[in-house]
């Protein structure tokens, strides 16, 4: 069986998560204003920054419950 390899979030303090989080809400409020403006060349950055938001606000969910 394969050897699972551990996330970059979960060695991140509560504190640090939280930077990140609020870092990624900054990101992706640039992101939609320059895709709305049409200044955005790459879409799937919003994509991504989307989906390692949700990341880490699950990680920080389950240390909050633990």
């Amino acid at each position: 069986m394969a050897t699972t390899k551990k996330h970059p979030f979960a060695e991140l303090t509560a504190k640090e998560l939280e930077a990140k989080i609020r870092d990624l809400k900054e990101e992706s409020f640039a992101l939609r204003l320059q895709k709305a403006t049409g200044q955005l060349e790459n879409t799937a950055r919003i994509r991504t920054v989307r989906r390692d938001l949700a990341r880490a606000m699950t990680f920080l969910n389950a240390r909050q419950e633990a």
